[in-house]
């Protein structure tokens, strides 16, 4: 008998009742034969969890129970109930998936799966554990909606019954919840919970700002009852006398909310007038108009702020009219206006699909949802590491949207601040590779342009292009942000690949004593031999180009296992390179080689191959092990950065002048640093200037054009 001998509370008693409840609920809408099979759910659920206990004391079956409950008033059907019952029995308990295929059937089962954490023991961090249960939990929600359903609804019951845990597992729990959870809840629609869990969270989080501002709130409500029973009754006396049916209620922003606006706008509580705002339910989509004209005329708009979520519904499928007013006494008031099928959407977006009857507007919310779902596939399956996916789905999560137009007319949703290269990975990520402008309103705008609302969007392209890094820096979408790193690996991966082999067979050229090819017989061999953790060669290729093995001790393991004699006096010979290759050959910039300067090169962990100054100091103190020979190659096609210190005198004119010098001698200036470096009134400063410069010639040509200038002390390349 379960019993709390210290509380003298009968949890046995307790659970029964519980369980009375939730099978009356369960079988006002569901049949019979499924009550049954819940009822045996339940008595799997409770006899697997028989002797455990949550933080609180009580059994852990409460937990399940509780979860299920609070689906029935979702209507959730027989399966999913079953795997809401269940749904923490592979994880913590003895029972196996093969069981509940045989109890349940396959799809409770897969449910219940898709809901059960990852062994952490496979990952070095709970940070990758809880990253790679959260793309487990994804691709489940992907195949079948009811496993965030059903997720949701067990982090509500735990954000309930947080108070039992440590301190620093509440807030732990509490931000994963604010920065994942929340988002997602309010991203398939369902509204109630989404407001719930930011205030549980807030609660937990900073648990003295909330304590403050609910006492705030309470004491307001009394302050602010008179204005708002007075916009309530001239609100529905406007209606009635336009002969418009409808349902008037007043609603309180959630606490986070209010506090996220006291922050964002820095307010104090006094300052936020518009917590109360009211709610205009109507039969139909002409009576929202109608309606929207009518209480238009009662109180003026505040000019900007409507939006019509009905012709252009939200990414979740919310439909509404907003509107806000001038209300008595200058006081704000926000309204929203929709007919009864969106107000049931927009309270319980996609769980709609099971709490009300079928029709158009859930039908929006299911197929958005289903939209979303398959971009996050898209995203899961360009990620290697899914701690970067779970902080793609962490930018998508964000609430504010932006909505756009393609030259067709058809409406693209995309995250607030997006740009031109979003809208171009949100139509197909090979847009946004070969992206190279774009016109906004039929006007070519640079594509770091923030796109606004209404705006309609061109993507031109070239079968050239490729993603830019510096992109990374402005897109706001985890599809854009997660196609560009995507193929900047794969591009990164090929170059190292590349190097690699030209490297090794360097190395093995310089160890052999007669000519030997790194034939795929000995390849083979070396990845018996040494290559436990690699899939094939190239991965070893791509680790020598990456500078995370030495082509010399590879090229040795080779030889041996090829029975040859190695070489006496060993000195690998030169690579060619031309300065603009990019990825895993870089130029160092410490001493900023160019053509013309003897080079050398290191072998550096994670870069590949940096190009040196032979005089460098950093190259000089390297391993010997890890140095190369290289040359230039003599055709090159670019320019290469340099830096140039000036000592001039301040006089008028003088930056002027040295600027003018150095465009003459046809080289670009990136940037210009000045520093006064006056010293007992000698009126002299430095200048540093970046240069963009052919190679050594031209540097010398820029230089010489330098001193010429009067006003030029002494100049030098650093």
């Amino acid at each position: 008998m379960a019993s709390g001998i210290e509380t003298g509370i009968d949890y046995d008693a307790l659970i029964e009742s519980e369980a009375a409840v939730f099978f009356e609920n369960a079988a006002r809408y569901l049949k019979p034969e499924d009550v049954a099979l819940l009822k045996q759910a339940f008595a799997v659920s409770r006899e697997a969890h028989e002797g455990q206990t949550r933080k609180s004391g009580e059994p852990y079956i409460t937990h399940p129970l509780a979860v299920a409950t609070m689906l029935t008033d979702w209507r959730l059907d027989v399966q999913g109930l079953a795997a809401a019952l269940l749904h923490d029995v592979l994880e913590d308990t003895g029972v196996t998936k093969p069981t509940l295929i045989e109890k349940f059937g396959k799809i409770v089962a897969d449910l219940v799966d898709g809901l059960s954490k990852l062994e952490r023991l496979e990952y070095q961090t709970k940070e990758a554990a809880q990253a790679e249960s959260f793309r487990k939990m994804v691709l489940a929600m992907a195949r079948d909606i009811r496993v965030i359903i059903v997720k949701l609804a067990d982090r509500l019951h735990n954000m309930r019954t947080l108070d039992s845990m440590r301190e620093d597992k509440r807030r732990r729990i509490a931000l994963e919840t604010l920065e994942i959870y929340a988002p997602i809840a309010n991203r398939i629609g369902l509204n109630k919970v989404y407001r719930e869990l930011q205030d549980l969270a807030f609660k937990h989080l900073h648990p003295h700002r909330y304590s403050v501002l609910s006492k705030a709130v309470r004491a307001a409500r009394g302050n602010r009852r008179e204005v708002v029973n007075k916009i309530l009754l001239a609100v529905s006396q406007r209606l009635v006398q336009s002969n418009i049916e409808a349902t008037i209620k007043g609603r309180e922003k959630n606490l986070y909310s209010i506090y996220k606006k006291m922050q964002e706008k820095h307010l104090s509580f006094s300052e936020v007038l518009d917590i109360y705002g009211f709610r205009v339910v109507v039969n139909d989509v002409p009576a929202c108009y109608l309606a929207l004209g009518a209480l238009h005329s009662l109180y003026k708009p505040i000019p900007g702020k409507f939006k019509d979520y009905i012709a252009i519904p939200k990414g979740n499928g919310y439909q509404s009219l907003h509107t806000t007013l001038f209300g008595p006494y200058g006081t704000p008031v926000e309204m929203q206006i929709r007919t009864r099928e969106m107000h049931n959407v927009a309270e319980a977006g996609v769980a709609s699909h099971w709490m009300y009857k079928s029709g158009e507007g859930v039908n929006t919310a299911q197929q958005r949802t289903h939209q979303w779902l398959q971009k996050l596939l898209d995203m899961q399956e360009e990620s290697d590491d899914a701690v970067e996916f779970l902080e793609h789905i962490k930018i998508d999560l964000f609430p504010d949207e932006v909505y756009v137009f393609t030259p067709k007319g058809k409406i693209m949703v995309l995250p607030q601040g997006a740009t031109p290269v979003d809208f171009a990975y949100a139509v197909h990520t090979d847009i946004g590779h070969r992206c190279i402008a774009a016109r906004v309103n039929h006007a070519l705008v640079p594509l770091r342009t923030v796109l606004r609302n209404g705006d309609t969007v061109e993507i031109i392209t070239s079968t050239q292009a490729k993603p830019n890094p510096s992109w990374l820096a402005f897109v706001q979408s985890g599809r854009a942000r997660s196609g560009i790193r995507n193929y900047l690996k794969s591009l990164q991966r090929e170059e190292a690949v590349s190097l690699g082999e030209k490297l090794l067979r360097q190395a093995v050229g310089a160890l052999a004593s007669t000519p030997l090819a790194v034939s795929e017989e000995l390849r083979a061999e070396y990845l018996a031999a040494y290559g436990e953790k690699i899939s094939g060669f190239e991965d070893v290729l791509a680790e020598i180009g990456a500078g995370k093995l030495l082509p010399i001790v590879v090229a040795r393991r080779m030889l041996e296992l090829a029975g040859e004699r190695l070489g006496e006096g060993v000195r690998v010979g030169p690579i060619t390179i031309r300065g603009n290759e990019a990825g895993m050959v870089q130029l160092s910039s410490c001493c900023n080689p160019l053509p013309g300067d003897d080079i050398l090169g290191v072998i550096t962990k994670g870069q590949g191959l940096v190009i040196h100054r032979v005089e460098c100091p950093n190259a000089r103190r390297a391993d010997h092990d890890k140095l190369l020979e290289v040359n230039w190659e003599a055709q090159r096609d670019r320019m290469f950065g340099a830096t140039v210190g000036v000592l001039a005198r301040n006089e008028r004119g003088a930056l002027a002048d040295i600027a003018t010098a150095i465009s003459q001698a046809s080289a670009n200036i990136e940037s210009a640093d000045t520093q006064d470096s006056s010293r007992d009134g000698d009126g002299l400063f430095n200048i540093h200037f970046r240069l963009q410069v052919e190679g050594v010639e031209h540097l010398e040509r820029v230089l010489a054009a330098i001193r010429q200038l009067a006003v030029v002390q002494r100049v030098e390349r650093k």
